[in-house]
């Protein structure tokens, strides 16, 4: 007998497409599952079961009515959404906490040592990324700045207003700044104010969103660093639950939470912040010039310094030296470009991180990563962690 499933949320949200991706993973493999939307609406709602008669649905609850109204259906009802902190009825959602701590990390393993968060107020999902991003930090021993915009429940601001609010706010930070948005839309404000008040982008501020949604990421400048949270696997979760409860099956009260697939770098965070003007300089030209083969003899032809002042001031900024650092950034490039969707031969993955050939990347990345980079490669097809 066939299951009739409706997808009740908002069409053209680009990570509740890639859900229903994972949810249609899961009902290929299942079998029998008939899905249903209501036609020509961009608003769609739980609002639209109402008076529906099929056996189970997918919802993202935004408020306390909503809510409401989904236990009442009498239908199987699976939350997607992490808008609201308890909305009664099973959710699977973005582990939003690891979300904030892996954005954390990712800014401190660049040496940020001054933060920022921006993000709208009201919305449970994004204060509990805050509230991962403050803690990780706080761990170090850091604060965090916030900024808060209008919530999507808000009577909305003008543009011009709220972007005059967060170029007031850039102004006052002390470079370098490594700074979380709430989600993608959130960050490219910040960049674009970056850009309107003189500051560079990563070299100033970096700036890491969430989603990754590629038209904001990629046509953003520059290129937007974005947490990939596996929304997929989100959707394949969020099905099976509803499975399970169109089977007669209750899973347990806590939420199910999707752990998020990682930072995906781009270049408005593909930067290590460095306090010593003259170390920021080279590094950022070492960046410029890392598909050519050089060593450090042209970082001290660059600064004019000897080699024993430039590993002692490398030394004193990174805890490495320049060496090892040029080693370390050919190493994270090469990781980038093993993981394109081009499909890059290692011996061209050699070549445009400055390796030259391929026996010296396959040493050093080894020596670096521990595996290869065809095994790194093949694992992280696998989705295997390193």
């Amino acid at each position: 007998m066939d299951r009739r499933v409706a997808l009740a949320f908002p069409v053209g949200n680009p990570v509740l497409e890639r859900v229903v991706g994972g949810v249609l993973d899961y009902a290929r493999a299942r079998g029998g599952w008939v899905m249903s939307r209501a036609p020509e609406r961009l608003d769609l709602s739980v609002e639209w079961l109402r008076h529906w008669d099929g056996d189970g649905a997918l919802v993202v609850l935004a408020n306390r009515r909503q809510a409401a109204l989904a236990r009442r259906l009498g239908v199987a009802v699976v939350n997607l959404g992490g808008y609201l902190r308890d909305p009664g009825v099973p959710t699977v959602a973005a582990d939003d906490l690891a979300i904030g701590r892996m954005v954390a990390g990712h800014l401190l393993e660049r040496r940020f040592a001054r933060f920022g968060y921006f993000g709208p107020r009201g919305v449970w999902y994004i204060a509990r990324r805050l509230e991962g991003f403050r803690g990780r930090i706080r761990e170090y021993g850091a604060r965090v700045d916030v900024l808060w915009a209008a919530g999507p429940f808000e009577a909305v601001r003008g543009w011009i207003d709220e972007r005059e609010q967060l170029v007031k706010w850039l102004r006052r930070m002390r470079p370098p700044v490594g700074i979380m948005a709430g989600n993608d839309q959130r960050a490219m404000m910040v960049l674009e104010a970056c850009a309107r008040v003189g500051l560079r982008a990563p070299e100033d501020v970096a700036v890491v969103g969430v989603d990754n949604d590629l038209v904001a990421c990629e046509f953003s400048r520059p290129t937007l660093s974005s947490v990939d949270r596996d929304d997929r696997a989100h959707g394949r979760a969020a099905a099976e639950v509803l499975d399970q409860l169109m089977r007669g099956q209750r899973p347990g009260p806590a939420p199910i939470l999707v752990k998020p697939g990682g930072v995906v770098t781009r270049a408005s965070s593909d930067v290590l912040a460095i306090e010593d003007p003259d170390i920021a300089e080279v590094v950022v030209r070492a960046r410029r010039h890392l598909g050519e083969r050089f060593g450090v003899e042209r970082l001290v032809a660059w600064t004019g310094f000897s080699r024993r002042t430039l590993e002692t001031r490398f030394r004193r900024c990174l805890g490495w030296a320049p060496y090892e650092f040029l080693s370390r950034m050919r190493v994270e490039r090469a990781k980038v470009l093993l993981l394109s969707p081009d499909r890059r031969t290692l011996s061209r993955v050699a070549v445009e991180c400055g390796f030259g050939e391929l026996r010296r990347l396959r040493h050093v990345f080894k020596r670096m990563v521990g595996v290869g980079p065809g095994e790194f490669r093949r694992r992280a097809s696998r989705g295997m962690t390193m």
